[in-house]
């Protein structure tokens, strides 16, 4: 299944295991990754390995800047194949099994359906100060203004025709979706929803289709403190 990947075909060439790509990868300055051992377990084509790879926090660790891409001697791009694994690991039901892989629901229902209903992947109205108490009290006072402060910046908030933060056109969204559907990506998205679904009766946690909601807060605000180096 992951060789019919693209993006594996693509990122993965003849790695001769130099290490370039951890050494150079800012992911790996910060959390406990590897993109070297990463590759070379989906080399060993070991279906074990592989599927506890797909179980991991590691995949998630990726940022998909590509700086592995410009440095290896072999032209090889880790970052890909890491796409490849997150992908399978979503279709498979897999990533419920991490804590930052269970954090999909949370970007699924905020970053990707943003994109179907504003056609902005961040729309200013979900940054509430509920869920962004980091953004801190003057924030709070930007939401609450923000027609008015981002008309008078320049933008069209939520008005027609040209300007930052203005409504795309229903025909725009429509293709959006059509696109979406055709890729796989809405699929995806049911199997993420029921993956999680099922996860959350696992952990006694309820969840329904809001973001308010016992499971959703709790991928959205835990941190185990075990991803970063000491």
């Amino acid at each position: 299944m992951l060789m019919q990947d693209i993006r594996f075909e693509e990122g993965l060439n003849a790695c001769m295991n130099c290490g370039v790509c951890t050494a150079i990868c800012p992911a790996a300055e910060f959390y406990n990754y590897d993109p070297r051992q990463i590759v070379d377990i989906v080399q060993s084509g070991d279906n074990d390995e592989i599927e506890k790879l797909l179980k991991s926090e590691v995949i998630w660790y990726c940022g998909e800047c590509m700086s592995c891409k410009t440095r290896c001697p072999r032209g090889n791009a880790p970052g890909l194949v890491i796409m490849a694994l997150r992908g399978l690991s979503q279709d498979l039901g897999f990533f419920v099994e991490s804590e930052k892989g269970r954090q999909q629901l949370a970007i699924k229902r905020t970053v990707g359906e943003s994109i179907l209903s504003t056609g902005y992947c961040v729309y200013i109205d979900m940054l509430t100060p509920p869920l962004h108490p980091e953004q801190g009290p003057n924030w709070e006072w930007v939401y609450e203004n923000r027609k008015e402060l981002v008309n008078r910046l320049g933008g069209n908030y939520k008005g027609s025709g040209p300007g930052i933060l203005r409504k795309i056109p229903q025909e725009s969204l429509d293709e959006l979706k059509k696109i979406f559907e055709v890729t796989g990506a809405l699929k995806r998205y049911e199997k993420i929803e029921s993956s999680s679904m099922k996860k959350a009766e696992e952990l006694n946690l309820q969840l329904d289709e809001t973001n308010d909601n016992e499971y959703f807060r709790h991928i959205y605000k835990t941190n185990n403190g075990s991803h970063t180096k000491q």
